[in-house]
């Protein structure tokens, strides 16, 4: 029998997750997956059939608000994802090859450095002769977003699309070996390294993580580990939550939001070297 305060508190894990999570433009799974196993006492398995799920509610339930917002650059997010699955792909054949607690060490220090990175990331002046713009211009990429503090539209040209395209394959690769949504390294990836601005990497990465946990979330439905009494509540919880994690981001000046960013990049980075150390705050 479903108890129904249980499922009250599995819609209320999910809608604040999620909340962040679409406001960030990252899988909400990172999050929630932690609370769900260590507070919900939740099987692991299917805690993660429930993250995918939420994930995919994230993305569907941000995506007009992004859309319509023209924060996601479609092109892009569709160019990037050719990378992302190879490098997913290339993960799940090395797993197991290496050990957990050196990928864990591993993925703490490319956190360190992308809040690095994304801290002391400044307006750059696009260069149009650029060998990333050239490649870009080819396949119109560039576009313009609206920028609610300066009142207008903001042209942007991505840069160094090759680089773009290696770190996104760097994120899926680690992103499998991990099993967490790669969201947490495709903003710092896009923002650092492509030049994007910060709303664009977070409304690009919210369409791109839905397309990446879809496939992942058939293989878990087809073995049964989603199980619809705590699915449901979670994927309801986690639409909701990214609607208004998406409209909270169109409102947030861009400079706070990449602060609060690198804020949860560090704590994330702090939770893999406990983890990789074997040390469990719960």
């Amino acid at each position: 029998m479903i108890d129904p305060s249980f499922t009250l508190w599995l819609l209320a894990v999910a809608l604040g997750t999620s909340a962040l999570g679409g406001m960030l433009g990252m899988a909400s799974g990172i999050f929630i997956v932690p609370v769900l196993t260590t507070f919900g006492h939740v099987e692991i398995h299917q805690a993660v059939g429930a993250s995918l799920v939420s994930v995919i509610a994230c993305s569907c339930g941000g995506a007009a608000p992004f859309l319509r917002n023209r924060l996601t650059n479609v092109r892009l997010a569709v160019v990037l994802e050719v990378a992302t699955t190879l490098g997913a792909l290339t993960g799940v054949l090395l797993a197991g090859m290496l050990p957990v607690s050196f990928l864990y060490f591993l993925f703490a220090v490319i956190l360190f450095v992308s809040a690095q990175q994304m801290l002391i990331r400044r307006r750059v002046q696009m260069i149009a002769g650029d060998e990333g713009c050239r490649w870009a211009s080819a396949l119109n990429l560039h576009a313009s977003y609206p920028d609610r503090e300066l009142g207008h539209d903001v042209a942007y040209r991505i840069a160094r699309l090759p680089v773009g395209m290696g770190l996104m394959y760097g994120a899926g690769l680690v992103s499998a070996l991990l099993g967490i949504g790669s969201g947490v390294l495709k903003i710092p990836a896009m923002d650092t390294g492509m030049r994007l601005p910060i709303k664009v990497s977070s409304g690009t990465s919210n369409f791109m993580i839905g397309v990446t946990a879809a496939a992942s979330a058939v293989a878990y439905f087809m073995e049964g580990r989603i199980v619809p009494s705590v699915a449901a509540p979670v994927a309801i919880g986690s639409f909701a939550g990214a609607v208004l994690g998406a409209h909270m981001l169109i409102r947030v000046p861009s400079g706070k939001l990449r602060v609060f960013f690198v804020a949860v990049l560090v704590l994330l980075g702090i939770q893999m070297l406990l983890s990789g150390a074997g040390v469990h705050v719960f």
